[in-house]
């Protein structure tokens, strides 16, 4: 056989991961503009309640063209609908809780704070899904919070109120995650997906009237229906990067998201993140990536069935 012929299966799993790798660092891309076009409605004085409900009416609207139980007969129906609207309120609030935070705090600091989701993620694991750590991760989940603590400082007279916000933000999230986690074992992905956004818009439609205030330029018209978009291709592109590579292959690109929300922060609003936040940042990152390489480790020492 030809040197050629034997290196071709080698080649394809490659590319593949490759192409994985590349539609993450789209999703984060897009990612990073969606909190950006939060934070310039913000300052453009658009309620971030308003925000919320264009976040979720465009995304629903847009996976309703593809998820919908004409085209997927099937795919309304759920065996656990109960932890389906749980899993679509703790979305809703996570990202409501971002948008306001977004008003006073930079892109890079309400980042940072939620990348500790995946902390509380191995640390709730445990009693709620039976998944325990070790002593060693547990000890990575609690230099990942000292990691926050160095951002949000508290009792050091510079905390600003907004940082108990994005707290709350990553909480929500992380529970977020665990309830997506536990819902795999019930509905399908596309049944997720499917009902993902509906209780947010469900709960924000009957506040419309109130939050409604119709934007002056079509600035913040393309910027409503940024947050939509923008957040839905994010997730379209997960989707697909996750069909195409391992998670852990994928999981350490999503840092990058940091590199372009202090980019954007600088560019579009001129803030410059402190050494505090980038140190905290440094932290948190760290512990995560450890997390990652000890649930790999652990994952390959498991004898094939």
């Amino acid at each position: 056989m030809s040197g050629r012929d034997e290196t071709a299966p080698v080649e394809k799993p490659d590319r593949r991961r490759l192409a994985g790798i590349a539609l993450m660092c789209g999703t984060v891309a897009f990612f990073a503009l969606l909190d950006a076009s939060a934070k310039g409605l913000a300052r453009a004085g658009v309620d971030p309640l308003l925000t919320t409900f264009m976040r979720y009416a465009v995304s629903v609207g847009l996976i309703s063209l593809v998820l919908n139980p004409v085209r997927t007969p099937g795919v309304a129906r759920t065996a656990r609908p109960g932890l389906q609207i749980l899993r679509s309120l703790l979305l809703f609030g996570s990202t409501a809780l971002n948008f306001f935070a977004l008003r006073h705090l930079q892109l890079a600091e309400t980042l940072s704070i939620q990348f500790a989701a995946p902390l509380a993620v191995a640390l709730l694991a445990g009693p709620l899904l039976g998944e325990w750590s070790s002593p060693r991760r547990l000890a990575a989940i609690a230099v990942g919070f000292v990691g926050v603590l160095v951002i949000v400082r508290p009792g050091v007279g510079t905390m600003h109120p907004a940082m108990l916000l994005s707290l709350g933000n990553m909480t929500c999230y992380a529970c977020y995650i665990l309830t997506t986690r536990r819902l795999a074992a019930f509905d399908s992905t596309a049944t997720t997906l499917f009902y993902s956004g509906l209780s947010g818009l469900a709960l924000m439609s009957p506040l419309l009237p109130w939050i409604w205030r119709s934007p002056d330029s079509w600035a913040v018209w393309a910027l409503l229906v940024g947050v939509g978009l923008w957040g839905t291709l994010g997730h379209w592109l997960l989707i697909m990067a996750h069909a195409l590579a391992p998670a852990n292959v994928l999981a350490p690109f999503l840092y990058t998201q940091l590199l372009w929300s202090v980019a954007l922060g600088y560019l579009i609003f001129g803030d410059v993140p402190s050494r505090w936040t980038l140190a905290g940042a440094s932290i948190v990152v760290g512990s995560g990536l450890y997390l990652l390489a000890q649930e790999t480790r652990r994952r390959d020492a498991r004898p094939a069935a």
